[in-house]
Formats: structure tokens, sequence, C-alpha cells
């Protein structure tokens, strides 16, 4: 199994829980969703935002290590989210518009990868403008890994008011073995 494999895995899960919440979600009001419920982003939509926001500065810093990467080229006219709590969208039928395309970037991105980019390092600034150079197969760890982390916190914020999310491990997205 290959690093790429694994990393498609991670963007198909991570497309087909973000369809999850976000149908959990639908069953809330506005009220309900922008209420704040003491989370890092304060409220559903907050954190939300947040992934979203989140997941479109790192793919704009991966965009800039290759210009192999044809599937971030639709970034390039987005702005660059000033701050992490950034609200883009507090409608959430505009937010999960923007995420379900999002999310087929993220496919067609990692779909894109070679075992060399992935063994390469990418140099990148942070928010505050200090500058890293770090393994990009990490840095794409780092990347899905924080969609789960922050995931898993709506999908507790959604399990207080009620609604139930169903089935949310990683084990249902992983295909059986073929028997010898």
């Amino acid at each position: 199994m290959s690093s790429k494999s694994n990393f498609i895995l991670m963007a198909e899960y991570n497309k087909w829980m973000n369809a999850s919440i976000y149908s959990a979600a639908s069953n809330l009001s506005s009220e309900e969703l922008a209420k704040d419920r003491g989370a890092f982003f304060g409220s559903i939509i907050g954190t939300l935002n947040h992934i979203l926001v989140a997941d479109i500065i790192w793919l704009k810093r991966f965009a800039t290590h290759s210009k192999t990467f044809t599937a971030l080229d639709s970034l390039a006219s987005k702005p660059k989210p000033e701050k992490l709590d950034s609200l883009l969208f507090s409608e959430l039928a505009l937010l999960k518009q923007e995420r379900v395309s999002l999310d087929n970037t993220i496919l067609n991105f990692v779909n894109q990868l070679s075992e060399g980019i992935l063994a390469s390092n990418l140099n990148y600034q942070n928010m505050r403008g200090v500058s890293y150079s770090k393994c990009f197969a990490h840095l794409l760890l780092h990347f899905f890994n924080h969609q789960t982390h922050h995931r898993g916190q709506v999908s507790t914020l959604l399990s207080q008011l009620s609604v139930d999310l169903g089935v949310t491990d990683l084990l249902v997205k992983i295909s059986n073995a073929q028997r010898a």
C-alpha cells in the first residue's frame, strides 16, 4: 500500500464524513447552529467554518509546492482567510456548497500526488509569517487529522442536541482484503 493510497482513503473519508455532518446539521435551525456552545470556535457553524478556513489555507500552501497540482488551480482566485476563526459563511447551505466543492478539489489533489512529492519538503509561512520547511507527507497527515479533530467536536455538539450522526469510523471506508 502506497502513501498516496492512504491519502486517497483519507480524502474519501473526509468527503463522506463532511456529507454526514452537514446532513445532520441541516436538521437544526440557524439559531441552534450559531449558538455558542463553548467549543474552540464557539458554535457548530463557527467550527464548520474553521475547518473550511484551515483547509483553504493549507491547500493554498500545498499549491505553491508543485505546478503539477492543477486540481488546486481553482483556489488561486480565492482570498486567503485572514484569521482561523473567520466566518466565511453564516448560512449552512452556502457553507455546505463550498464544502462539497472543496472536498472534490481535495480528492482531485490527492490523486495528483506522487511518492516523490510526498517525500519532499514544503516551504511555507504560518499565519504569523514564521517560515517552516516540513515533510510534505507529514503536513498532509496534519491536514487530515485537523479535519477529523474538529469534526469530532461538531459530532459531540450534535450528539448533545440529540442529533444522530450515525457511523463515523474510518473503518467503514476501508475495503475488505482479497483472499489469496
